[in-house]
């Protein structure tokens, strides 16, 4: 077989890459090419007629191969990665007694390395684009930016907002300290202002680390310049009851009475949600991101993502740093809603394969804020996307596409990973700078960060865990 090759592919000129297969808006399609041009999809559509009409690039054939759309990773905590493995098993509330004191525990040089190292693993999962929800590292946001950037990924760059101290009673608060906030909000939003791969964006950790002043101003902020607002809402029904207690409200109303709520606010989780709360975010538009595997390892409640695909409420799918790969992503959103919902209501297909994988990619483009910029194979969007290998034993016998890369695809089957028009992975390993050394000293600067860090586990290790089990 005529293999694609590195060389070939990481051209810094146009390219005319002929797959056997693009997945379009509309579904896959055979036939087809696309041409690749300073960082953007210049054009899409049949491959004789590029050729005809772009006579003097070098078609790149890419046998056996799908060309689709990177995914879009609506929730993500890049400087949590050192302490991934610790989330196992966990009740609620872990932000509490792990993320605090983890991110708490870094300086500049781990931020940094944390950072890189969840971008290169959402890179190997296929992920093109990550929304960060905001470090609580003391460092400035320019170390994640960084560390996006030297990754090649497209990040949406949290600030985080709150005003509030911890077991403050929340209410107006202190002006001044509000007023602080919302400058800092608005320069975050300046500061990175037309950058490649860093769009910026507002983050409150939960509402009730904000007061009202504050969350307000961060929705006007985000509107007016047309970035995100995100929230954790809705997550653990302790911050339910919390808020029925001090505001006599459920989160999302409290963000709905005082105008938080619009198509700026991307809510994170939403697990724990009624009905008249799912109108609401059809009424204002808000987003969702839909985190499956994140309510599993949490042992939280499933979002009911069905009911609001069928209700149109826009979401996008998020990893919540838990793992990053797009494939088991999108398999955990169907499977979750068929185990929560559709086996209660003997409904087989549970929003069919396309609903994921679209809410995965476009969907989650949207979510994010990015929809106008990337999120399919369009002609003006950017050229970031998958070339995914179909020969192996389980796309080889393809009858339906979408389904298949839901249900069967994984990340070892992913050749290349773009984003803006560059080759940033290859066969699992980055493109231009050295994983495993980046690996290395992850291990490193994680070793001493946790120990370091005051973290409190409720449960132990598995091996201490089975140890205690056998000798009772």
């Amino acid at each position: 077989m005529n293999e694609p090759t590195r060389e070939l592919l990481a051209s810094p000129g146009p390219l005319l890459l002929v797959p056997d297969t693009v997945l379009l808006p509309e579904g896959p399609v055979g036939g087809h090419a696309v041409v690749v041009a300073d960082g953007s999809f210049r054009a899409v559509g049949p491959a004789g007629e590029l050729a005809r009409t772009h006579p003097r690039l070098h078609a790149v054939p890419l046998p056996g191969h799908l060309l689709m759309p990177g995914f879009v990773d609506a929730h993500h905590h890049l400087t949590q990665s050192f302490g991934s493995a610790l989330a196992f098993g966990e009740p609620s509330e872990i932000f509490r007694r792990v993320w605090v004191p983890l991110e708490g525990a870094l300086d500049e040089e781990s931020a940094y390395v944390a950072a890189k190292l969840a971008a290169l693993e959402a890179l190997r999962g296929g992920f093109t684009t990550v929304a960060d929800a905001g470090t609580r590292a003391s460092v400035d946001t320019g170390v994640v930016a960084s560390a996006a950037r030297d990754a090649g990924i497209r990040c949406v760059l949290g600030l985080v907002c709150n005003d509030v101290q911890d077991g403050s009673p929340g209410g107006d608060g202190d002006a001044p300290r509000a007023s602080a906030v919302l400058e800092s909000a608005e320069k975050h939003l300046a500061r990175y202002d037309g950058d490649p791969l860093i769009r910026p964006s507002l983050a409150v950790s939960i509402p009730e680390a904000a007061t009202s002043t504050t969350l307000h101003g961060t929705a006007r902020l985000a509107a007016e310049a047309g970035a995100t607002v995100q929230i954790h809402v809705n997550e653990h029904l302790a911050a339910v009851e919390r808020s029925l207690v001090r505001h006599g409200l459920r989160p999302l109303e409290h963000l709905h009475e005082i105008g938080a709520l619009g198509p700026q606010l991307l809510a994170a989780h939403a697990t724990l949600v009624t009905p008249r709360e799912l109108s609401l975010l059809a009424d204002t538009g808000t987003a969702v991101s839909y985190n499956p595997v994140a309510s599993a390892w949490k042992g939280n409640a499933v979002a009911p993502a069905t009911a609001m695909a069928e209700r149109g409420i826009r979401f996008g799918l998020g990893t919540d740093g838990t793992r990053g790969d797009g494939f088991r992503l999108a398999d955990a959103a169907e499977f979750a809603q068929r185990i929560a919902y559709g086996l209660t209501t003997g409904d087989s297909s549970c929003g069919a394969g396309w609903t994921w994988l679209e809410h995965a990619t476009a969907g989650g483009a949207d979510a994010v804020g990015l929809g106008a910029r990337t999120g399919a194979v369009a002609e003006g969007l950017a050229a970031d996307f998958l070339l995914v290998d179909v020969t192996n034993p389980e796309l080889a016998l393809s009858w339906d596409v979408p389904w298949e890369l839901v249900r069967r695809g994984n990340r070892d089957q992913i050749t290349a990973v773009f984003v803006a028009g560059r080759m940033r992975l290859w066969r699992g390993g980055p493109v231009g700078w050295d994983g495993p050394a980046l690996v290395r000293q992850a291990a490193e600067l994680s070793r001493a960060a946790v120990e370091r860090a005051p973290i409190t586990r409720v449960h132990p290790t598995s091996t201490v865990a089975r140890r205690r089990s056998v000798a009772r």
